[in-house]
């Protein structure tokens, strides 16, 4: 079969599947995440600086685990295939976010995170898998639609979980309204683990390790290494600048709105608003990625990200944030899936797990760093600087890419 004209057969039950499985891995992390602050809050009588830092340590903690383990398991893939480790992180999830509902304190959290990070990577491996079943001339409009899946469930979570948190906390307040919400994620991460093993075939056959090109072989051969090498640095910014909000997006609300009685709904509509925008936008998006080339929609997609970050330090309106937030992910749609579908485009299918895991490890550091900078910087200077020094790191990256990929900009990539 001629896989630049043909889809295997299966292959739309299974992108189905793995499209819902990214969705719901999405929204699973930020279904909680957004609301660990409050969470721990109810834990325990713990200062500002050490609500931030801890806070900040409970995202990065999941994070530094990835990068550890990231290459480890894009290695096992490339012998044993996606699915299995498809499989293997939806299944931990399910058992750790679950678990994490019954946390007692702030550092039980952090260690289930790490835990959890330990055997992630359902996102990852479940994109490399359709990646390698998908006609090249696809490729960007599928992995655009992955992608958006994982990025749409992360920021449709906080609006379903304050949402959530708020209905049951009518019911049980306190900490009880907080653990609800693990519970449930952790039996929606279940259902993708069921319906993964169940709906998801593929055509592997294992390579023996032995038989395998090391590493370092296998990143010189590259037609483009130095392409591979800034789609990883890219990567790693990107994630850094998303995850710089996302620990202190509730408590930055909070302060504009102080007295508020509905804090934790409209947190959860500011953190979500992007997610809104994503979703308008993928399908458009997507076809964008195969019309103009993933490399010159990345370019755009930094600079309009860049000029955005600004005017949300100056505001004092949840509205008007949140309606920022929104155009960002409008945005965000020729980021994160461009890189990756450059990297497609760039790498032999035989190489996609350990690539893509390799991508993972740097996606990986820059939510470590974006995170603990996040946290850091809200806590001994303010949040609004958390912005600023957001969108400067977005435009450090496009003038490097500027000035580094012009011939690339000229080819179909």
């Amino acid at each position: 079969m001629d896989k630049d004209n043909e889809y295997p057969t299966g292959w739309k039950l299974a992108f189905t599947t793995l499209l819902f499985g990214n969705f719901i891995t999405g929204l699973g992390y930020s279904m909680t995440m957004p609301f660990v602050s409050l969470f721990m809050s109810e834990l325990h009588n713990y200062s500002k600086v050490e609500l931030n830092l801890y806070a900040g340590l409970a995202f990065a903690a999941t994070f530094i685990a990835q990068s550890l383990m990231a290459p480890v398991w894009g290695s096992l893939a490339d012998r044993k295939g996606r699915k299995l480790m498809c499989l293997r992180a939806s299944g931990v999830m399910s058992f750790t976010i679950f678990i994490t509902g019954l946390a007692t304190g702030a550092w039980y959290i952090i260690i289930m995170r790490f835990i959890q990070g330990l055997f992630s990577g359902y996102i990852n491996n479940a994109t490399a898998l359709i990646a390698g079943e998908t006609p090249h001339k696809r490729s960007g409009w599928v992995i655009s639609q992955m992608l958006t899946a994982s990025t749409a469930g992360t920021l449709l979570g906080p609006l379903i979980g304050g949402v959530l948190t708020s209905a049951i906390g009518h019911i049980l307040p306190g900490a009880w309204q907080y653990r609800c919400s693990f519970f449930i994620t952790g039996f929606l991460m279940f259902l993708v683990f069921i319906s993964t093993l169940t709906f998801v075939h593929e055509e592997f056959t294992p390579i023996e390790k032995d038989k395998m090109q090391p590493m370092m072989s296998l990143l010189k051969s590259l037609p483009d290494l130095k392409l591979v090498i800034l789609m990883f640095f890219t990567t790693m910014i990107v994630q850094s600048s998303t995850l710089s909000v996302d620990p202190i997006v509730s408590l930055y609300v909070k302060s504009l709105i102080p007295h508020s009685p509905y804090i934790v709904i409209i947190a959860g509509i500011v953190a979500a608003a992007p997610g809104l925008g994503t979703l308008i936008a993928s399908r458009q998006m997507g076809h964008k990625l195969d019309e103009i080339g993933p490399l010159k929609a990345l370019k755009i997609g930094l600079l309009v990200a860049t000029i955005l970050f600004i005017p949300m330090g100056f505001t004092n309106s949840p509205l008007v944030l949140a309606g920022l937030r929104f155009l960002l992910g409008i945005a965000a749609v020729a980021l994160i899936p461009a890189a990756q579908t450059v990297l497609t485009l760039s790498t032999p299918k035989e190489a996609f797990g350990r690539i893509f895991s390799y991508n993972q490890a740097f996606q990986a550091l820059g939510s470590v760093m974006g995170s603990l900078m996040g946290s850091t910087v809200s806590g001994f200077l303010s949040f609004r600087d958390v912005f600023w020094i957001t969108g400067s790191t977005l435009l450090v990256v496009f003038i490097i890419l500027l000035f580094n990929t012009s011939k690339q900009t000229k080819s179909a990539i």
